[in-house]
C-alpha cells in the first residue's frame, strides 16, 4: 500500500494509517490482531506495525497480548471521537454497507462503484457525496435498498443500489457488467466477521 495521503481523509498522513484507523475506530467493540488488520486493510504487516506503534503511543489505539498475538482496539484519547467522525464520513460507507447487507438472504456479492470506489483506490477528485452499490444475487430488493440507504445516510452519504443477477454479473457480454468491472470496484465482505 502506498504511503501517499489518503484521498478520502486527506488530513491523515497515509492510506495505510487511514485504513487502519477505520478498521479499528469504526468497530469500537472489536479487537483485532495486526495480521488480521493487515489482510483487511491490504497493508504490509511491517508498515502496519510502524503505524500501530505511533498510534498506541498516542493513546489512539490500545493493545494487549494474548499469548504471542498482539490485539488492538480503540484507545482512550480524546481524539478518538473526532477521528471516528472523520473516518465515518470518509471510510464509513464500506463498513456501513457491509454491516447492512450481512445476513440478508439472497445477497451473493456486493460492490461499491463510482466516485467513492475511485477515491478509495486513490484516484484524485472531488469528495464523493453519493455511493453507488451493486448487489449481485436474488434478494428482496426493498429490504436491500432500505438497509443500504439507511446505512449510508448514517455514514453521511446518499446512495443508490443497482441489482444484478448472478448470471448477468458473470456474463462478459453484458454491457453494464463489462463497464462496471473496468472501473474501480470495492468488493464488500458480507459474510460473518
Amino acid at each position: 500500500m502506498t504511503r501517499n495521503a489518503s484521498v478520502l481523509a486527506p488530513v491523515l498522513r497515509s492510506e495505510t494509517q487511514a485504513r487502519l484507523l477505520a478498521a479499528v475506530l469504526l468497530h469500537p467493540d472489536r479487537e483485532a490482531s495486526i495480521a488480521d488488520l493487515a489482510r483487511e486493510t491490504g497493508s504490509d504487516p511491517g508498515n502496519l506495525h510502524a503505524e500501530v506503534e505511533r498510534l498506541v503511543h498516542a493513546g489512539i489505539l490500545a493493545d494487549r497480548r494474548a499469548g504471542r498475538t498482539r490485539l488492538l482496539r480503540a484507545g482512550t484519547s480524546a481524539l478518538i471521537g473526532p477521528l471516528a467522525n472523520l473516518l465515518l464520513l470518509g471510510y464509513g460507507p464500506k463498513t456501513a454497507v457491509e454491516t447492512a447487507l450481512r445476513g440478508i438472504p439472497g445477497v451473493e456479492q456486493a460492490f461499491i462503484v463510482g466516485s467513492w470506489a475511485a477515491r478509495y483506490h486513490g484516484q484524485p477528485g472531488a469528495f464523493p457525496n453519493d455511493v453507488d452499490v451493486i448487489v449481485v444475487g436474488k434478494p428482496d430488493r426493498d429490504d436491500v435498498t432500505e438497509a443500504v440507504v439507511e446505512a449510508l445516510r448514517a455514514a453521511g452519504h446518499d446512495g443508490q443500489v443497482i441489482f444484478r443477477s448472478p448470471s448477468a454479473w458473470r456474463d462478459p457480454k453484458d454491457a453494464f457488467t463489462r463497464t462496471a468491472k473496468q472501473r474501480p470496484l470495492v468488493e464488500l465482505t458480507i459474510g460473518a466477521r
